[in-house]
């Protein structure tokens, strides 16, 4: 036993791994984006709180919906050096042939955050709850209209989908227009153009503060705090949909099980920090923290809903 002893202590030494250079956090769009803002808070806690001894930069890779930002990932295939903050395009790009790359080709980490969608109105609107735009798009979907940010197929889009499927309406009558960004999303449905916007929950705040915009439901599994405390689930008013914007950690294909299970204890110190649970609070965000292998199941049931749903609406190839 006196000689098995070091020798199981060398073999666990072994099969430990840890940076030994520069690690590059992924961007697949431009600076200033939300992909790119947790990839920023990412890297300053993790400098901040020691969590990775090596040095850290953020690289935005823009392009193809996200496609570039992954073919440079997998260059690196093996190596836990580089990682990607990933969102719901990575599965919604490849199930409208936006991308060939999915989620079967890369490493999933860790599930960080969700955000859930928000279907809001100006102040205006003769929709006063989210009972009546469920009885409205029940009797005629095409009589209304929603905006959505940046590209259709995303979860603002299937969120709206979702929602008239289960009131009962056509769904592929429904008339979504999309935008260049949430801004001249919220633009529209403030001058009435639209009659609602579809939009992460986040980004709809500072106009229920002026009294602009009035939120119709969120498609959250519960209620969120603060200023969207007041407003119920879908669930409440009758249609039974959840779905969220998340954001993942994940690295290139071929990572060996010392590589991930060195990246999930980073992550799980990083969740339960005060500063990461801050920034979740100022922005909205729930917690749905999972590991490597929770998200991955996570992702396997995903893909199946938002393939169901762009189906449905003609989106899918």
């Amino acid at each position: 036993m006196r000689v098995l002893r070091p020798l199981v202590a060398a073999g666990q030494a072994l099969a430990q791994w840890k940076p030994d250079k520069n690690v590059e956090i992924i961007v697949g769009t431009g600076p200033g984006g939300g992909q790119d803002k947790t990839a920023r808070t990412l890297n300053r806690l993790l400098v901040d709180k020691r969590l990775v001894e090596a040095p850290i930069t953020v690289v935005n890779k823009p392009g193809g919906g996200g496609a570039v930002g992954w073919a440079y990932l997998n260059q690196h295939a093996g190596d836990a050096h580089y990682v990607e903050i990933a969102n719901t395009t990575l599965l919604t790009n490849q199930i409208n042939g936006r991308s060939a790359i999915g989620y079967a080709d890369i490493t999933p980490l860790a599930m960080m955050y969700s955000e859930s969608v928000a279907l809001s109105v100006r102040h205006e609107s003769a929709l006063m709850t989210g009972r009546d735009l469920i009885e409205r798009l029940r009797k005629d979907a095409a009589s209304v209209s929603a905006s959505v940010g940046s590209s259709a197929g995303g979860p603002n889009h299937i969120a709206f989908a979702l929602i008239a499927k289960a009131a009962g309406g056509d769904v592929k009558k429904l008339k979504t227009v999309v935008f260049q960004g949430g801004g001249e999303a919220i633009t529209a449905t403030l001058g009435g153009h639209v009659d609602l916007i579809s939009s992460a929950a986040n980004n709809v705040i500072p106009f229920i503060a002026a009294g602009k915009i009035r939120v119709l439901g969120i498609t959250a599994p519960q209620r969120l705090p603060g200023a969207l405390a007041g407003v119920p689930t879908w669930k409440e008013q009758g249609v039974d949909v959840h779905i969220t914007n998340w954001r993942l950690l994940a690295g290139p294909k071929g990572m060996t099980a010392a590589q991930v299970a060195y990246w999930e204890g980073v992550i799980a110190k990083l969740v339960k920090t005060d500063e990461w649970k801050k920034d979740l609070d100022n922005n909205v965000f729930e917690d749905t923290y999972m590991n490597s292998t929770e998200s991955r199941k996570y992702l396997n049931a995903q893909y199946e809903q938002f393939k169901s749903a762009l189906t449905e609406v003609g989106l899918a190839k």
